[in-house]
């Protein structure tokens, strides 16, 4: 059984005009019988898993894909998209809406948790479909950004003089185009209170392609304070792609932190994480978070214990720089800031 890398992305059709970010994301794989043949594997129960998909379908770009180990069930990047059975099984203990974001929401749009930052959801898609999402429930309809609601959010933010921080989220705000991310940017520096801009995108590491020139150009030519908050769970998906993608943000002028998540069968061993910090490193980008899976209907499989959490972040600890050890947190409804682990 073969254990190299799947075979690389197709190209784009020569007549193709689109950026090449937009072909590669209406490209993506969206069957698991082709993710299967793609990694010559066979699906346990494809019935089955059609009915979880139905849920919450499977996406994964092709440049992912071919990151994964053919023949290898359990490759690291795999576990991430491929759906499981266990998703069907009610947990009790997990909900729909484990960080209290209905109550948190201000304006649609807008979820304020805590006292200085206000996430603005830009889109509801994203370019991966992450098993353990925290937000496959999220009631995205409710939250789109028209002109109407746009300008709401602009008017809440305009009355928040201690925000100073806005985070763009989603889904994945990368999905968004240019065009559309460069003018609700313009409109947020209309506020003068508001200094920072972090993002928060998984798009860089799984569909590199995102980061052109037309992206590095409103974030080199913003006001604002840049972060770029990435999602990187092991140090396989940070291939020379997307270490060309992600300097090139940093020398846009953005700061790059990543942030994980402990998952059972991913990550959950201390040479994957300290091998994550340090390939993170050599990208140009900082450990900053390391959560706890939130407790999401539909994810328990991924859970893992905190007393085995403590554990490993003691090795990494051990092993590493401070500068390359990420918080070991988990984000708890209601509270004024992550609890810290």
């Amino acid at each position: 059984m073969s254990l190299q890398p799947a075979r690389a992305p197709r190209d784009p059709h020569p007549n193709d005009r689109r950026p090449p970010w937009k072909a590669a994301l209406a490209d993506t794989v969206q069957d698991v019988a082709e993710l299967c043949t793609l990694l010559a594997l066979t699906p346990a129960d494809s019935e089955h898993l059609e009915r979880v998909c139905r849920g919450f379908p499977l996406r994964v770009p092709r440049g992912f894909v071919a990151r994964m180990r053919t023949g290898d069930p359990h490759d690291p990047l795999l576990r991430q998209v491929l759906p499981d059975l266990a998703e069907a099984v009610v947990t009790p203990g997990y909900t729909n809406d484990p960080l209290g974001e209905t109550a948190a929401t201000a304006v649609p749009g807008v979820l304020h948790k805590y006292a200085s930052r206000a996430l603005v959801a830009v889109t509801g898609s994203c370019a991966v479909h992450c098993r353990y999402c925290f937000r496959r429930h999220f009631d995205y309809d409710a939250h789109r950004l028209g002109r109407d609601a746009w300008a709401a959010v602009l008017d809440y933010l305009a009355r928040q003089p201690a925000v100073n921080e806005v985070i763009l989220s989603g889904g994945d705000p990368l999905n968004a185009t240019d065009a559309a991310l460069s003018a609700k940017v313009r409109d947020l520096e209309s506020l003068d209170h508001i200094t920072r801009l972090r993002i928060h995108t998984r798009q860089p590491v799984v569909l590199p392609e995102r980061v052109d020139t037309q992206l590095l150009d409103w974030v080199s030519t913003t006001r604002f304070n840049t972060v770029f908050v990435v999602h990187a769970n092991h140090a396989n998906e940070l291939d020379g792609r997307v270490e060309g993608a992600l300097r090139a943000l940093q020398h846009a002028g953005a700061t790059l932190l990543n942030q994980s998540v402990l998952l059972a069968g991913v990550n959950d061993d201390a040479n994957a994480l300290v091998a994550l910090s340090e390939r993170l490193f050599a990208c140009g980008v900082l450990p900053y978070y390391l959560h706890l899976p939130d407790r999401v209907q539909g994810t328990a499989h991924f859970h893992v214990t905190d007393a085995r959490a403590r554990s490993l972040h003691r090795v990494m600890q051990a092993r590493l720089p401070g500068y390359l050890v990420p918080r070991l947190a988990r984000e708890v409804a209601g509270e004024p800031n992550k609890r810290q682990l």
